[in-house]
This record gives C-alpha cells, sequence and structure tokens, in this order.
C-alpha cells in the first residue's frame, strides 16, 4: 500500500498493511545530537524506521500583508477585511501549478490546513497578549464575530480553489487554546463564536468529497470535545498535551469510534527508561491499534534531548506492537 492508501484505510476501520506512522520533523540540531551518540553520518533516520510522508500544503492563512500592533476595534476590523483575501497571489507559492502537477499523482498524503484558531486568528501570538482577544469576548462580541467569520470566509476561499485543482487526503484546523488545566474559552463560548464557522467550512469540504477533518489542540481541550465531534470533526490529534487529561483510551471510550485519533503517547517517557518507555506503548497503543482508527506516535516534536537509542528503542518497539495487534 502507498502511505495515502494506508492512511484512507485505516480511519475507515478497514485492513491496512500496516499501521501509517507520521513524524513530525527531526530538527537539524537533534540529529546533530544523534550523531554525536552514534548515528552515522549520512544514515537518514526515516530510512531507518518505516515512516509515511505527509505534506502540509503551503498556502499562507495569515492577513497579507502582516499587521503590527493589530487591536480588535473597528480599524482592526477594517485592516483585516482589506488582508484576508483568498486570492492574494502572495498567499500561494510561485510554484503553485507545478506542485499541483506533482500531487495529482502522489503516494503520499496532503494535508490541507484551514484554520488556526481562536487566537492566532485574534492576532494573539504571545502569553502576554492574550487579553487582548478575552476583553472582547465580553466588551464587544459582534466584533469578535465579524473577525471570526472574516478568517472564515478566508478559508473557504483557499478550499475552493485547492479543491478545484487537487484532492486532499484531510483538512485540519489548529487549536493553541489553553493550557494543561483547560481550555481558556467554555465550551459555551466555543460553540457560539469559532464552531458556526467552523461548520460551514466542514460542510463546504464534505460536499466537496473531503472525509477526514481533523482537531489539533495543542492544550487540554477535552471539555470542548463534545462540540467539536457534533461539529463534524472526525480525527482528533492532540499535542504537548497533560496526558492523563487528554487520554485517548477514556476519549475513545467516550465517543466511540467517530473520533479517529492520531498520537496519544507521552513525549516525555522517551527522556525516561527503556522500562518506562515500554509501559507506556504496551498500556495504551494495543487496546486503541485493536479498535482501529488510530495513528499512534508521540505526542510531540521530538527534541534533542531525547537520547537517540530511547528513540530506536521506542520506534522498533512500536513497529513490533503495531504488527503484532490487528484491528478489530
Amino acid at each position: 500500500m502507498t502511505s495515502r492508501q494506508r492512511f484512507h484505510e485505516t480511519l475507515s476501520y478497514g485492513a491496512p498493511d500496516r499501521v501509517p506512522y507520521f513524524e513530525e520533523g527531526l530538527r537539524d540540531d537533534v540529529l546533530e545530537e544523534w550523531h554525536q551518540q552514534g548515528l552515522p553520518e549520512g544514515v537518514d533516520p526515516y530510512e531507518l524506521f518505516e515512516t509515511d510522508r505527509r505534506e502540509r500544503l503551503p498556502v499562507s492563512l495569515d492577513p497579507i500583508p502582516g499587521l503590527k500592533d493589530w487591536q480588535p476595534d473597528a480599524e482592526g476590523v477594517k485592516q483585516l477585511r482589506t488582508r484576508l483575501d483568498p486570492n492574494d497571489p502572495r498567499r500561494w507559492p510561485d510554484d503553485w501549478d507545478e506542485r499541483v502537477k506533482r500531487w495529482r499523482d502522489r503516494e503520499h498524503v496532503l494535508e490541507l490546513p484551514l484554520h488556526r484558531g481562536f487566537f492566532l486568528t485574534m492576532q494573539v501570538h504571545a502569553w502576554d497578549q492574550f487579553l487582548k482577544a478575552l476583553f472582547p469576548l465580553m466588551d464587544t462580541p459582534d466584533l469578535v464575530r465579524e473577525v471570526l467569520d472574516l478568517a472564515a470566509r478566508c478559508s473557504l476561499g483557499i478550499l475552493d480553489r485547492v479543491l478545484s485543482e487537487v484532492e486532499v487526503d484531510y483538512v485540519s484546523f489548529s487549536e493553541p487554546i489553553g493550557g494543561n488545566d483547560r481550555p481558556l474559552l467554555s465550551p459555551a463560548q466555543y460553540e457560539e463564536f469559532l464552531l458556526p464557522g467552523y461548520r460551514a467550512i466542514i460542510e463546504a469540504a464534505r460536499q466537496r468529497g473531503v472525509e477526514w477533518f481533523c482537531w489539533t489542540t495543542y492544550a487540554n481541550g477535552r471539555p470542548l470535545l463534545p462540540g467539536v465531534v457534533a461539529a463534524g470533526f472526525n480525527v482528533l490529534w492532540a499535542c504537548e498535551v497533560e496526558t492523563l487529561a487528554m487520554d485517548y483510551r477514556s476519549i475513545r471510550a467516550e465517543f466511540g469510534r467517530d473520533l479517529r485519533l492520531i498520537g496519544g503517547i507521552d513525549l516525555d517517557m522517551l527522556l525516561r527508561s527503556k522500562e518506562e518507555v515500554e509501559q507506556e506503548i504496551h498500556t495504551k497503543v494495543p487496546p486503541l491499534l485493536a479498535d482501529g482508527g488510530y495513528l499512534p506516535l508521540a505526542d510531540g516534536r521530538v527534541r534533542k534531548n531525547v537520547p537517540f537509542e530511547h528513540y530506536r528503542f521506542y520506534r522498533e518497539l512500536l513497529a513490533e506492537v503495531a504488527t503484532t495487534t490487528q484491528a478489530g
């Protein structure tokens, strides 16, 4: 099977030749450190372990041109209205036509990111800017709705052009929305302000043949999941989260097969002993693999503090467990 076929077969609860594995990318500083620990020079770690290629479609969701010292007021909305044009040629890579030709015959998975979540849409790029987005929720809610509507319209325009030229494998919505204890928006606020736009995007994509809609969260988004699933998301990818709050076994028990899962292995375990890595994988992975609709991998991008020997052990053990566990 190709990576693309394997991905769709897994999410459809079918019978892939093996479960897919998505590596989030190994930075140069990680490889440099690993070479000092015994990884031979010139050896690509992706060649040592079976890895499925995933490519993110490179279309900008940012305001163009960029904004500096943006404020959530009438003037700020006016600025966004002119800078969230989906047809702005600067939003698309210069070699777009050549990429489209290559994508039509691809064997790998192609992801289309369509939304950056509440805070990035409200131009919050650092912790000390959060109040700039939170106060308007109470003081000027109509303004917030207009900002989010402009972002959704831009996403719909991008979606329309992309799907008129190439078939994507899934669309993703990023939500860096809080900390390990809770999201910074309540479920009611999320339903009121975010989900209407998300539903419109999901419905438009579904009508054009897209099957998979991934909600990628970088915090404890557990309280938001009921509304997220009801809105049409059918894939969850939880990254760098508090693993008890976002425990995939518990989430699968609550939402069943309606919600496919990517990730779920505590990255911090790779900093500990091999015995703890083994316990983490043997405890979590087999029941999820047996149930199907699950792509196992660490819940964050590997950094240079992870020893290469631990990473090797984790990848080899994960492959062994995946091979011996059959989806039902």
